[in-house]
């Protein structure tokens, strides 16, 4: 027979069961359609990711401190020296400002005893702020460091511009570096200046989305005034759409102001500042983390800090996302299975009700290859109509999931994919039936009631 008749009669047999073919290709349906929505949010996650950190600095290093401090009393007994000496390894400082002072290379000469930071003073402490001057201790005695900022962000109320009634807006105080180490550029306008900070003016910058909700636009909100606790601060500029995330602050819903402004009028002490450095070369940013520790440990002993670099967040982030990716693909393989069998055991009952069909088609000359042929399409014809209605499905869903705030990539590989699979799964799990009703006698088959 030829492949146009069997065609042919695929098609009669599919068509004249339309309601039974679309029952038997619900699980197709469902799995075709979580095969092609998996690929999209796991691309949508990547790419999400990618976004978030493309602004970071792999060497950026994030320093925050959350908690209370051990009683230093106590830990001062058992140190070295009335200052509490330097930590294993962090000997041969010496004192002064010179960035890396006291090492003789890259990893520096450790030998030698140095008192160098007077841990005695911070040892009292009961509790800890990160401040200015650790900053600057870690700039200095940290070696393969390029550069370093001190930030901090609150929520505070905002008024002006089209804003009709008091909004909270993330407040930053930040330094006059930060734009340059988050890669922040600025559509209008100039960043922070040094001069800012120092003599604690009231001015701002605004981000994209910020300027947009307060003001309108970039335009209107440049040099504008806006009401920061009902006190009045100039926007000095605008900043272009970023849509990532800096030290933990988002800087599109962000409004910057001077590191020491902030302190004045917002937070005063109570403040948990994150210290980012960044290191000069990627590749050490774990022996620069671990110098940091050290430094650190000798300002504020037993007090445990935590430091993150973007390089394990970002691995982390796709790390996350690669292990949603292995349970949804998981979950679509089972239902596929179910599918299948869906298919499998429709079959054998369609083998089982076309038994006479078969010794006709048989007695007439048909082949085993013929019948074996005929039972595999259909088998084919199911699954692919199910992979296709999943692919439409698919394409329904998107824009609900959207609406949960899940990036969701949509992509012919995977609406290929999805049909790809379905297709493969009507072949494995429609030959056994298929070769059984090749295997027919004639006689059997034509004498069967």
């Amino acid at each position: 027979m030829k492949l146009t008749e069997i065609m042919r009669l695929v098609w009669l047999n599919l068509s004249q069961k339309k309601g039974k073919v679309i029952l038997t290709s619900v699980g197709i349906v469902a799995g075709s359609a979580t095969i092609m929505l998996v690929l999209a949010i796991g691309k949508g996650a990547q790419m999400e990711v990618a976004q978030q950190f493309r602004n970071l600095s792999a060497g950026a290093i994030d320093i925050t401190y959350e908690g209370e401090a051990v009683s230093g009393a106590a830990l001062q007994e058992g140190m070295s020296g009335p200052g509490g000496g330097m930590p294993s390894g962090m000997t041969g400082f010496g004192g002064g400002s010179n960035r890396n002072r006291g090492f003789g290379g890259p990893m520096g000469d450790r030998s030698g005893a140095g008192a160098g930071f007077g841990a005695g003073s911070r040892g009292d402490r009961e509790e800890i702020s990160l401040g200015e001057e650790d900053l600057e201790e870690i700039l200095a005695y940290v070696p393969e460091l390029e550069d370093g900022t001190i930030s901090f962000s609150v929520m505070a109320t905002v008024e002006g511009g089209n804003l009709e009634e008091s909004t909270s807006y993330t407040i930053a105080g930040v330094k006059e570096n930060y734009a340059q180490m988050s890669n922040l550029s600025l559509e209008t306008g100039e960043f922070l200046s040094e001069e800012n900070d120092e003599n604690k003016e009231k001015v701002c910058v605004l981000g994209a989305k910020a300027a947009r909700e307060i003001f309108g636009s970039s335009y209107y909100a440049y040099n504008n005034t806006v009401y920061l606790d009902s006190r009045p601060y100039v926007v000095a500029g605008v900043a272009e759409d970023m849509g990532a995330v800096t030290s933990g602050i988002s800087p599109d819903e962000a409004i910057f102001i001077p590191y020491a402004t902030g302190l004045k009028y917002l937070t005063g002490s109570q403040v948990s500042p994150v210290i980012t450095v960044t290191a000069a070369d990627v590749e050490n940013v774990d022996a620069v983390t671990g110098y940091i520790e050290e430094v650190l440990s000798e300002r504020f002993p037993g007090t445990t800090f935590t430091l993150s670099d973007a390089g394990t967040k970002m691995e982390a982030a796709l790390g996350t996302n690669r292990t949603l990716q292995l349970l949804l693909a998981a979950m679509a393989v089972i239902v596929f299975l179910v599918g299948g069998i869906g298919i499998m055991n429709v079959l054998f009952v369609s083998v089982e009700e076309r038994t006479n069909e078969i010794g006709i088609l048989k007695a007439i000359g048909c082949g085993r290859g013929d019948i074996l042929t005929e039972f595999l399409l259909e088998a084919v014809g199911i699954s692919l109509t199910g992979a296709v209605m999943g692919v439409l499905l698919g394409l329904g869903l998107t824009p609900v999931i959207e609406q949960f705030s899940v990036r969701v990539e949509l992509s012919l590989s995977g609406v290929l994919l999805s049909l790809g699979f379905g297709v493969l799964t009507g072949s494995l799990f429609g030959f056994y039936p298929a070769f059984k009703a090749s295997a027919l006698l004639p006689i059997t088959a034509l004498s069967h009631e």
